[in-house]
């Protein structure tokens, strides 16, 4: 077997073996990726929490469905609903209780302050 350069040669945690490293592919032989107007899968997204992200207490409850579940109903200022059981997270809170007619989140802790529970109530018609 020839001698390969040391930086070419890597070795397997596995097998304890020596392999010799993948070469380097040239830019111009790497595939341009085309968006055709959706969004570039290979850029990293921007996740938006907190003030300028979804908040429980912007959102408004607007239906308990009883049955096998009890399942809330809640609909965001920009008219997107969610359906959620205890347990399920939406913007900053976590569902932790449906009552009768209300929902209990428990909302996370800003920074220096204690968590808090938002309850939104069941708007009557």
């Amino acid at each position: 077997m020839p001698a390969q350069p040391v930086a070419a040669i890597t070795q397997t945690a596995q097998a304890g073996t020596l392999m010799p490293a993948a070469p380097a592919v040239p830019q111009s032989d790497v595939p341009a990726y085309e968006t055709k107007g959706r969004r570039d899968p290979f850029t990293t997204l921007e996740v938006v929490t907190g003030p300028t992200g979804l908040t429980v207490a912007t959102t408004k409850l607007t239906g308990i469905v009883r049955g096998s579940s009890t399942l809330a109903l809640v609909e965001t200022p920009d008219g997107i609903g969610y359906i959620l059981r205890a347990g399920d997270t939406l913007g900053d809170g976590r569902l932790v209780e449906i009552g009768a007619d209300n929902v209990v989140f428990a909302v996370a802790a800003k920074p220096g302050a204690p968590p808090s529970r938002v309850v939104l109530k069941l708007a009557a018609k």
